[in-house]
């Protein structure tokens, strides 16, 4: 972001400038700067074709947040490495790009650092925004600092805007509109192994295969407490049916298990690695990595950040999977993937807990809308895929295609 806040870096110091003892292989590198888990996840498309087509390059992937760090180590092996990227102060940003040597930086989403970006200007590395895309908020945010968002932008050599919308805003920003291309949400492009439902099978049997079982996932503050009124009038409907809760930070976990408790809920954490039986209603997931497993073992899908004002979460994951989606009315973050879904009937809205837990009720109730409303969000993401292809065509001049 452009303003500098540094009590958002939640990496420790000595975390934060780790790279000072990294050794470099003496390979060509590609940055890649992802803030925390979203922008990991819409990053993978991009890094697996690059390592597939440049397997000679290195890459670097620096985050924000801890659980941005903790993402890639699980998803990638010593191909990719992590680093916690510098506060964005000449000096850290100076003395990192000399560290690594860079051959190009690519940033994820709404990226916009004016240090960083004048830095790797003056030193030829090439910038590149991904999957960029602009909310209506963020926008009126970089307004109030319309003179250095200008000058910051005119650094980037490419943005690879989601929609046209996004690439309007850019413009308006001060990008030149030659740099700016659309080719559509990376997002779009997710990996789901088909194994993944038998994988998950396990997990039916754990839960039981009778009871009904729904998942609130990737949950902010303020919004846990919402979710769980709503199960409240769920069982009052269905006496067993299950919630399983995942939290977007997992460090929220001991917070969020008094707040089950103070509720009268019975829960099991995921850490705990016990039995889940018939007294038990509520299952914490207090991990990273596993949400597509447990999205796979579920019946219905809400997706949090969106009974709050935070803008929503990543509704193509259960969609990849061909489940049912709830979301709350705050989805700005992902205006164009809530549009279509909701344009293919494949999405509902609530804004408090009875609406919640009356669309949760009617899904649980009806198996065949549940089938109806999955295969509809899968086809919308097979519609809308190939972004990253087109994504990677403005970055491939860039590269030289061997040492």
């Amino acid at each position: 972001m452009i303003s500098i806040k540094y009590p958002s870096y939640r990496a420790k110091w000595h975390e934060r400038f780790g790279f000072i003892n990294w050794k470099n292989s003496n390979k060509p590198l590609i940055w890649i700067h992802a803030v925390s888990v979203g922008e990991v996840n819409a990053a993978k498309p991009i890094v697996s074709f690059l390592l597939k087509k440049y397997p000679h390059y290195q890459i670097i992937i620096t985050t924000v947040t801890p659980s941005g760090a903790n993402t890639v180590l699980q998803c990638y092996d010593d191909n990719v490495k992590n680093f916690y990227l510098p506060y964005d102060v000449p000096f850290c940003v100076r003395k990192f790009i000399q560290k690594i040597n860079p051959s190009i930086l690519i940033t994820m989403e709404t990226e916009i650092w004016p240090n960083l970006y004048q830095t790797c200007h003056y030193a030829n590395v090439p910038i590149f925004i991904v999957n960029a895309r602009l909310s209506q908020k963020s926008m009126k945010g970089y307004q109030l600092v319309s003179t250095l968002t200008k000058n910051t932008l005119k650094f980037v050599d490419k943005i690879a805007a989601q929609t046209e919308v996004d690439a309007e805003r850019f413009i308006a920003l001060g990008a030149q509109h030659e740099k700016v291309s659309v080719v559509g949400n990376l997002k779009f492009d997710i990996a789901i192994p088909q194994s993944i439902k038998e994988e998950a099978e396990p997990l039916r049997h754990y839960f039981s295969v009778n009871r009904p079982v729904w998942m609130a996932a990737s949950t902010h503050p303020g919004e846990e407490e919402i979710i769980l009124n709503a199960h409240k009038r769920i069982l009052s409907k269905y006496p067993d049916a299950i919630l399983i809760l995942a939290p977007r930070h997992p460090e929220r976990s001991e917070k969020l298990s008094l707040l089950c408790k103070k509720m009268n809920f019975s829960l099991v954490r995921r850490t705990e690695e016990i039995s889940f039986d018939s007294n038990h209603n509520v299952f914490l997931l207090d991990t990273l990595g596993e949400l597509q497993l447990y999205y796979a073992a579920s019946e219905v899908a809400f997706v949090g950040g969106s009974l709050v004002n935070t803008g929503g979460q990543n509704m193509l994951e259960p969609a990849s999977l061909n489940l049912p989606i709830i979301t709350g009315p705050y989805t700005y973050n992902f205006f164009e993937v809530s549009r279509l879904l909701l344009e293919n009937e494949a999405l509902l809205l609530a804004a408090n807990d009875e609406q919640l837990a009356l669309n949760v009720i009617e899904l649980l109730s009806d198996a065949n809308r549940r089938h109806v409303m999955g295969e509809r969000a899968k086809a919308v993401i097979l519609v809308n895929r190939g972004s990253s292809e087109r994504a990677a065509a403005l970055i491939e001049p860039y590269l030289s295609s061997s040492i």
